[in-house]
């Protein structure tokens, strides 16, 4: 049976290899930084070398960014050191070749600005339970201030997960990196048992405590900035399925990680388990992963490392068949990690950056933390090679606006399909591209921090002012849906356009049923015209948005 599932799985992914790439998805990259086996390369010792470790980044990020990689979980706590000013704990030796020792720039913000500049989201990622050497920078400073947290294993130290100043002193951490920094995530990694502490509650409990360390932590973070994501990296298989052993490593059991709760409770917003597997391994538990998501994120951890000659030498066919049933399962993927990606182990990177991930990608909305998206820009002025835009409004709770830009040959744009998107995530209210974009139509719209993306502003030619007669029937609309008149010209209908009664378009939208949906609209006076298969355009009617405030 077990052979049989896998078999089955692995032929379905050959049929239908590079399906469709969504709109949605998250593909992310682990950059480690311990070490500074994935960066840096370069120690921040002088002013030529601050400069130069700056350059390294942006290479890597560009590379990134050209592969379609939308995610960085940039590792910013190590071992009880960090990659920025912190008042809790010393700088990690990776930047400048020194524990403690401040490159003279602050390594997080600089990451996230540029992470940013480049569309993609900067993830935090926290190691939690682990503290490096006993005699280390980060255990040594810690045994000063909070000596009833560490525990000594051989000749490592680690935060107790049984004493309860754990998880506030964790909380803590990461409600200072959330306080000063615009990050988009706090990913939290190692939060379990070692597999070396000997164990000697109940698993139960064990789980207790574990959960109690995560949830104290999403509470604080959520309590600052609610759009800001939490997520955690566990291990790859939750527990034993029925058909298919973990062997003994699993999330539940063995180090008392009861991951999946954490996306049922809220206490995690996504997950990115390790799943560093393959065959029997990796497809029945992948598939657990999806479904016990509970309409959350999962992004699944790659092993391309497995890739690389002196490791496991793995074909590269095994990691793209796991890329595309983690696409069919409705799922993101992750890269474990960076360097063997961008030295393009067997060919990954060209694969994901032609092929796979070709087109560009936008991360899942968190619409069960705030679902009403913004409203959308209602001017829009394209002139030579710039296009800039006016008039949206944010209606959450996050300090400002992002920006998608969509471009097309066909009018109106078609938003929803990711080949048109040439640009996301801006924060100005601008885009400036080389191409000649007049012969191109272009769509604007704005996306909360949540990620709720607003309808488009359509690019236009001017039109004449429409004067409505004066027994003009408008059909009846709540402040949220329009019942659409019974006509024929809705039957062969591809898209509902809704415009303003000068003719600029400013939405355009799908049916639900005999509905039409004008939740993001401004309160106005709007006409709908129905668009078929051919680019025919059929006026339906006129409609009057009021807002109950």
């Amino acid at each position: 049976m077990k052979r049989t599932t896998t078999l089955a799985i692995v032929l379905l992914t050959c049929i239908n290899i590079f399906a469709q790439s969504p709109k949605h998805e998250v593909r992310a990259m682990w950059l480690t930084t311990i070490g500074g086996i994935d960066w840096p390369r370069t120690y921040a010792n002088n002013a030529a070398n601050v400069e130069k470790q700056k350059r390294e980044l942006c290479h890597l990020l560009d590379l990134y960014k050209a592969s379609g990689i939308n995610t960085i979980l940039f590792q910013t706590r190590i071992r009880g050191t960090m990659l920025y000013p912190s008042r809790l704990e010393p700088w990690d030796g990776c930047v400048t070749g020194h524990p403690g020792t401040s490159p003279g720039y602050d390594v997080l913000q600089f990451a996230i600005d540029e992470t940013h500049r480049r569309g993609m989201e900067l993830h935090a990622w926290v190691v939690t339970i682990p503290m490096g050497k006993w005699t280390g920078k980060g255990c040594t400073d810690l045994r000063k201030t909070h000596p009833e947290l560490l525990k000594k294993i051989g000749q490592d130290g680690f935060l107790d997960p049984e004493h309860p100043g754990t998880a506030k002193y964790l909380a803590e951490v990461c409600g200072e990196i959330v306080s000063k920094y615009d990050v988009d995530g706090i990913h939290l990694d190692y939060i379990r048992y070692p597999e070396t502490w000997k164990i000697k509650v109940s698993r139960d409990e064990g789980r207790r405590n574990i959960t109690a360390i995560a949830r104290t932590i999403s509470q604080r973070v959520k309590s600052i900035k609610p759009w800001v994501k939490m997520s955690c990296s566990p291990i790859g298989k939750y527990k034993d399925l029925p058909r298919h052993s973990s062997h003994g490593w699993n999330a539940y059991t063995a180090v008392c990680q009861d991951a999946q709760s954490w996306l049922r409770d809220g206490i995690m917003d996504a997950l990115f388990p390790m799943m560093y597997f393959k065959g029997d391994q990796f497809y029945p538990f992948a598939a657990d992963w999806s479904q016990h998501s509970y309409g959350k994120i999962v992004a699944p951890g790659l092993g391309i490392y497995f890739l690389w000659a002196t490791e496991a030498n793995w074909p590269l066919r095994t990691i793209t068949q796991e890329m595309e049933v983690c696409r069919q399962l409705g799922m993101g993927h992750t890269y474990f990690r960076g360097k063997f990606f961008t030295d393009n182990a067997k060919g990954i990177y060209d694969f994901a950056k032609n092929q796979f991930d070709k087109t560009p990608a936008l991360i899942p909305p968190m619409t069960w933390q705030h679902a009403t998206p913004p409203t959308p820009p209602t001017q829009m002025n394209v002139q030579g090679g710039s296009v800039t835009w006016s008039g949206a409004k944010d209606r959450s709770d996050a300090p400002y606006l992002l920006y998608n830009v969509y471009m097309s040959r066909s009018y109106p744009v078609d938003t929803d399909n990711p080949e048109n998107l040439v640009a996301m995530r801006l924060t100005k209210n601008e885009l400036h591209l080389s191409r000649n974009i007049e012969a191109y139509y272009i769509a604007v719209t704005a996306m909360d921090r949540y990620g709720n993306e607003s309808m488009p502003l359509q690019s236009h030619q001017e039109q004449p002012q429409i004067t409505l007669p004066d027994k003009t029937e408008f059909l009846p609309c709540d402040g949220r849906w329009v019942k659409m008149p019974a006509s024929s010209k809705l039957t062969d209908s591809r898209m509902i356009v809704v415009e303003s009664l000068q003719g600029i378009i400013v939405a355009t939208k799908s049916l639900h049923g005999d509905r039409l949906n004008v939740q993001g609209l401004a309160d106005g006076v709007y006409q709908i015209k129905s668009v078929d298969r051919k680019g025919n355009t059929h006026r339906l009617g006129y409609f009057m948005k009021k807002i109950e405030h």
